[in-house]
């Protein structure tokens, strides 16, 4: 699922809206009494929506937890590159850390499962072609820049690792018939009735919400993965957050 507008929206934002649209169409919708059959489905699809987001949701909080740990991984790979680079001349320091200082701002920048490739393939460009006095120090970065590949597949890898749309269309599915029977229910005509329900719809609605833009990566917990990188821009390597 692509990035889109919405996503951008804080959560506190979407719980109220959706409160006072439930709230609205509790008062406004006219309930009905369900009978032991339609209850009985309405039992068995609320446990069905909650017994197949609830894993998924999980997997995508993992999922956002290992590109923390990736990110901070690869930021730690850099800093150790820049560090040793201290050992070279003037020059070849500053050509080295300015290809390494790209790489991490289009990778700020993209954000996306290859997003840097171009600029990492220029750090491993210089460090092949290097043909000066301090050859045995550029390739023991060199092997440190093979060896964060890993980071980068890993990268890759979880990045890709989204929410499939048949599964999307499944909890579709089970939340709107979800909602739609708590919606239709006959309650009786009390303020707190009417605010309970909504809550309740509101509830369920946030999950989606919530699955959205984890799988989106436009979650607060999701943006602050890219901490240790701006870290060590923004302090010119000498800090990782």
């Amino acid at each position: 699922m692509k990035n889109f507008l919405l996503t951008k929206i804080r959560l506190s934002v979407y719980f109220w809206f959706f409160f006072v649209v439930y709230l609205i169409a509790s008062k406004e919708v006219s309930g009905t009494t369900f009978t032991a059959g339609p209850l009985t489905l309405f039992s068995v699809n609320s446990f069905l929506y909650g017994f197949y987001i609830s894993p998924i949701l999980a997997a995508q909080k993992t999922r956002i937890e290992s590109l923390h740990q990736i990110i901070r991984s690869e930021s730690n790979a850099l800093f150790s590159i820049v560090l040793h680079s201290k050992k070279l001349s003037k020059e070849t320091r500053n050509e080295l850390q300015a290809l390494v200082v790209a790489y991490i701002r289009a990778k700020l920048r993209q954000r996306g499962p290859n997003a840097g490739e171009k600029e990492y393939e220029a750090i491993i460009t210089y460090c092949v072609e290097y043909k000066g006095k301090e050859s045995d120090q550029i390739d023991k970065t060199l092997e440190e820049l093979v060896a964060n590949q890993q980071n980068r597949t890993n990268f890759s890898m979880q990045k890709a690792n989204k929410v499939f749309a048949n599964e999307w269309h499944i909890m579709a599915i089970l939340f709107s018939i979800t909602l739609g029977f708590i919606l239709s229910i006959s309650i009786p005509d009390k303020p707190i009735m009417h605010i309970v329900r909504a809550l309740l719809c509101t509830g369920l609605t946030m999950l989606i919400v919530n699955l959205i833009k984890l799988n989106s990566l436009t979650h607060k917990k999701a943006k602050q993965m890219w901490q240790p990188f701006k870290k060590l821009v923004e302090t010119d390597f000498y800090r990782i957050d």
